[in-house]
């Protein structure tokens, strides 16, 4: 018997997975994520598990790892692909291999193409496989950085995913439009990109003419994920906020989700920090929310309660970001700021005052 969660992170649309075996309760996680290390430990420890060992499917471009962060909560060891060329892991995995938890194992296959460090993982009586970012659903991980070649990937993907029996499931690393699981027989008739009768030079000509701007968070996610998520930064701050379920980001910055912000505004101070024509423009405000912009703050401190926490609140996210570490730094400590700013407050329906359908 085997227990399997598949967890999201909305953000980067990664998917995070979690397989224990039933009778030993030893457990390994799948592509974990920085900010939500505390919701997936959260979950190891509710559910009894030992978490034996983060496993990356490859060098992630997207996201920063949560391996680290594992690794200082629940001791569990890091592993990734020997040809990764990170040089944090305390296992180093080659085809071939097994990972063991319990009475259970999943098998490593090298399945280079998206980068040259990509792994799947199949569980053992290949039921389902975790192909990371080189098959997806309908799709497949692009081929144009990270030492990519997409005939690499096609000879990947044929020889060691799409050889599995037909009533395989697969489960990706990614999924953009709500599709969770896929299997080996729907990605042989229905893949557009590698399905059918398609041969590799077709998809190698697919591949090359993708035309897709580099990952956003590239820059910062691929040098961290080489260091397995370890932050730069003086390690254990994200165990300091215990007031209410924040994530903290790779950037140092504590965050907390609009539903939760909704559910317990009378008690909290939220704090918008755009411009006044954006305050009373077509996105609306927070009922109850306090006015002042970004660039005033530090003039105005005075004026933000310090007898509640204090939610900061901008369009999407990022100025607010700042005022969490204006406030920190004038000594208010129980901060955090809205995650996806009042684009994402609008597109769950929350209530707002003012603004536009």
């Amino acid at each position: 018997m085997l227990i399997f969660r598949q967890l999201i992170d909305y953000r980067s649309s990664t998917y995070t997975y979690l397989l224990a075996d039933i009778v030993s309760r030893e457990a390994v996680l799948i592509d974990s994520v920085f900010e939500q290390a505390r919701r997936d430990a959260a979950l190891i420890e509710e559910l009894g598990l030992k978490l034996l060992c983060t496993l990356e499917t490859h060098v992630h471009a997207d996201h920063v790892t949560g391996a680290w962060l594992a690794k200082q909560r629940l001791g569990s060891e890091i592993m990734l692909s020997e040809q990764a060329g990170a040089d944090c892991a305390d296992r180093y995995l080659q085809h071939g291999d097994r990972v063991e938890f319990g009475k259970r194992y999943l098998g490593v296959r090298a399945t280079p193409g998206h980068t040259s460090g990509c792994l799947t993982y199949v569980l053992d009586d290949e039921s389902c496989a975790f192909t990371g970012d080189c098959l997806l659903i309908r799709g497949a991980g692009r081929t144009d950085f990270q030492q990519g070649d997409a005939a690499t990937m096609y000879r990947s993907v044929y020889t060691q995913i799409l050889s599995l029996p037909a009533s395989c499931l697969l489960y990706p690393g990614h999924d953009y439009r709500g599709l969770t699981v896929t299997s080996v027989g729907e990605e042989r008739a229905f893949n557009p990109r590698l399905g059918g009768e398609l041969s590799e030079s077709d998809f190698v000509g697919y591949m090359q003419n993708l035309g897709l701007s580099h990952p956003k968070q590239m820059d910062v996610a691929v040098p961290a994920n080489l260091r397995c998520g370890r932050p730069e930064a003086a390690a254990g701050a994200e165990d300091e906020a215990d007031w209410a379920p924040l994530n903290y980001t790779f950037a140092g910055i504590w965050e907390i989700q609009p539903d939760w912000v909704e559910e317990h505004a009378n008690d909290l101070c939220i704090l918008d920090v755009r411009e006044t024509d954006e305050f009373d423009g077509p996105l609306g405000h927070i009922p109850n929310a306090q006015h002042i912009p970004l660039g005033e703050l530090e003039q105005r401190i005075a004026e933000v309660p310090r007898e509640q926490p204090v939610i900061t609140v901008c369009r999407a996210g990022g100025r607010s970001a700042r005022g969490t570490l204006i406030l920190k730094n004038a000594g208010i400590d129980q901060t955090a700021n809205l995650a996806g700013g009042m684009l994402r407050w609008r597109a769950l329906e929350l209530p707002v005052v003012g603004g536009s359908d």
